[in-house]
């Protein structure tokens, strides 16, 4: 039998400074995951440590990475052609079958960009798919803004509300809470909604939605801030009878909802 925790080679092809603390790592590998998946990337010596997929092509993924540990830290000091170890996709992807044909709006904070950064690629390469996609993006500052080059794209496709908790002096977008803004999006009966980011922006978020005639059966969050070993052995990220790598991190709101953090 293969074990599940041997974890295989993968190589740097490139890595891009997104902020001081952020880095996005472009490597070689053969994963084919589902958007909203995560991998377990790990250094001899260091340690491993589950990271969302941010995005995804033939022969390759990408993974926004924020320098906050030992092993994160080792990641932030290595260069293209450099070898990392990888072992996954693990647990549950986005449901795009529930998206078809719906208005879809992705709501995401900070980091909370990265998991649903392929997912909004995706749908820019195949915008039929759904009745239409509104983004609001927040971040604590300018300077915290992920993805900037692909944001500017988005804009040009989609209806894009981009905010920070803190604009200093001379910038010119909008200063405000995520959740400030979700009375701007124009809400059609059955939109399906995307909530992702630090907890307490997930909750106060989807109640606003809520509290926009949104029902929690049209809501999903990714619950990914607990994950561990990624296999439901070692129990770190179980919550209530649930497993977070196994049966999320992706989940529908009228399950989250129940799962106390």
């Amino acid at each position: 039998m293969p074990n599940p925790y041997l974890p295989v080679p993968a190589k740097i092809l490139a890595i891009q400074p997104q902020t001081p603390v952020d880095y996005t790592f472009k490597l070689a590998t053969d994963i084919e995951p589902a958007w909203g998946q995560f991998v377990e990337i790990s250094l001899p010596g260091y340690g491993e440590a589950p990271i969302s997929i941010s995005d995804a092509g033939a022969g390759y993924i990408e993974l926004t990475i924020r320098r906050v540990g030992q092993v994160t830290t080792a990641l932030h000091r290595l260069n293209p052609g450099d070898t990392v170890y990888l072992r996954g996709p693990y647990g549950t992807g986005f449901p795009l079958a529930e998206f078809a044909g719906h208005q879809l709006v992705i709501a995401a904070g900070g980091t909370g960009v990265a998991p649903v950064k392929g997912l909004i690629n995706y749908y820019a390469n195949h915008p039929g798919e759904l009745e239409g996609l509104h983004l609001l993006l927040g971040f604590k500052t300018p300077a915290d803004i992920l993805f900037r080059a692909d944001i500017e794209r988005w804009q040009t496709i989609f209806p894009t509300i981009l905010t920070v908790d803190q604009g200093p002096g001379g910038w010119p977008g909008r200063v405000g809470l995520v959740t400030e803004f979700v009375r701007e999006i124009p809400l059609k009966p059955h939109a399906r909604i995307i909530v992702v980011g630090p907890p307490l922006m997930i909750e106060f978020t989807v109640a606003e939605f809520i509290k926009h005639q949104v029902n929690p059966e049209q809501i999903w969050v990714s619950l990914e801030r607990r994950m561990h070993c990624g296999l439901g052995k070692c129990g770190h990220c179980k919550i209530n009878d649930f497993y977070v790598c196994l049966e999320g991190p992706v989940f529908n709101y009228s399950q989250a909802r129940n799962l106390v953090d």
